[in-house]
């Protein structure tokens, strides 16, 4: 977290990461969503953080967005508009290699709803499983930058 001494609020970075690779994940970590208004993510995060006795371990943006995980919770925070297109996500699962993952949805007959693509915080995809269950796929890799 950084402070703005002019305003006296603190800002979180861009991106924090405290591990940023998860390829060497031997299974994934599902991550149950929470959506929060964008005044809510600090007390989101403290209340998360206290329920499982852990801290977060990572905070970054993704459009208008500002996320963080906390333990097994993936907090979001923004207007409802801007919720609104991921509230039909179930939850998130962060793997080892997305790839492999897309691969044997698209063999098993679900509907990717996302495509595959760059994010922030590596690669990742949405889609419907055959049951109608709709999850988001992602894998963590360090930046450029290191985050």
């Amino acid at each position: 977290m950084t402070q703005d001494m002019t305003q006296g609020k603190r800002q979180a970075p861009a991106m924090w990461r405290r591990e940023n690779d998860s390829s060497g994940l031997t299974e994934p970590r599902v991550l149950v969503r929470v959506f929060l208004a964008p005044e809510a993510i600090e007390a989101g995060i403290g209340f998360y953080e206290r329920l499982q006795g852990r801290s977060a371990d990572a905070r970054f943006t993704f459009g208008a967005l500002r996320l963080a995980t906390v333990g097994a919770f993936l907090l979001i925070a923004g207007t409802e508009e801007e919720l609104r297109p991921y509230r039909a996500t179930t939850g998130t699962l962060l793997v080892d290699d997305v790839r492999p993952y897309h691969d044997r949805l698209v063999a098993e007959g679900a509907a990717v709803v996302l495509p595959l693509q760059e994010v922030p915080t590596g690669a990742g995809f949405t889609a419907r499983h055959p049951d109608g269950t709709v999850v988001e796929y992602v894998h963590h890799r360090p930046t450029a930058e290191g985050a």
